[in-house]
C-alpha cells in the first residue's frame, strides 16, 4: 500500500512538473516582490494578461524612477536609481523570455502589442531623464538595451488576416495580397477601412 502511494505521488509529481507553463517569474528574482509573483502566477495561464501584468510592474518601476528625479534631491538617490534600473531590466529580461516563450507556441497576444510598444517608448524617455551618473549609467545602459529589445521582439511579428480592423489595430506596415502577389502596400501612413478594402 505505501509502495502504491510513493508511485502514485511520484507520478503526480512528474504530471504537474510537465503540464504546468514556465513561469520565468518565479525564478529567484529580487526584482518582484512576493505579491508581485502571486500576480504572474494567476496569470500565467492567459499570455495576453501575463503581458500586462508585466508593463503594469515596468511602468511601476519607471514611475518611481520619475517621481524620484520630480522631487528635491535625496540621499542616497543614485543608489535607488541603479536598484530601480536593475530592477527594471530585470524585469524586462523575464517579459522578454516570456514573449519568447509565447510566440514558440503560437499564443495569441496580438491585442497586448500596442500597449506593449507605445510602453516602450514611454519608458525609454523616463530612463533618459536622470543626468549621467558613474553610479547607474551601466545600469540605464542595460535597461535601455532591455526595451530595445521588447521593442523589437514585438516588431517582429507577421499577421495574417481578413479582417480589417484587426490588421488597422495592430500593423505599422500592411501588404495587400490578391493571389498570392502583392498588390499594394501602406507604410507610415494612415490607412482607413475604406481604403484597405478598395485595394482588395
Amino acid at each position: 500500500m505505501r509502495r502504491r502511494f510513493s508511485l502514485t505521488l511520484v507520478l503526480l509529481t512528474a504530471m504537474l512538473v510537465c503540464l504546468a507553463p514556465r513561469i520565468h517569474a518565479q525564478r529567484n528574482n529580487n526584482s518582484l516582490s512576493e505579491a508581485e509573483v502571486e500576480q504572474l502566477r494567476d496569470a500565467a495561464y492567459v499570455p495576453r494578461d501575463r503581458v500586462l501584468v508585466y508593463i503594469k510592474f515596468l511602468d511601476e518601476r519607471s514611475n518611481s524612477l520619475r517621481d524620484l528625479y520630480a522631487h528635491p534631491r535625496k540621499p542616497g538617490r543614485e543608489q535607488d536609481t541603479h536598484d530601480l534600473l536593475e530592477q527594471f531590466t530585470s524585469i524586462a529580461n523575464e517579459l522578454e523570455d516570456n514573449l519568447d516563450d509565447y510566440s514558440n507556441r503560437h499564443s495569441d497576444i496580438r491585442k497586448t502589442l500596442p500597449k506593449l510598444l507605445d510602453a516602450t517608448e514611454r519608458w525609454a524617455s523616463i530612463l533618459r531623464t536622470p543626468p549621467d551618473n558613474e553610479a547607474y549609467n551601466v545600469s540605464r545602459k542595460l535597461a535601455l538595451d532591455a526595451i530595445r529589445d521588447l521593442r523589437e521582439e514585438g516588431l517582429a511579428i507577421i499577421v495574417l488576416s481578413t479582417e480589417p480592423e484587426t490588421v488597422l489595430s495592430l500593423a505599422d506596415r500592411i501588404l495587400v495580397l490578391k493571389r498570392g502577389a502583392v498588390v499594394r502596400e501602406f507604410a507610415g501612413e494612415a490607412v482607413s477601412k475604406d481604403r484597405l478594402l478598395e485595394a482588395a
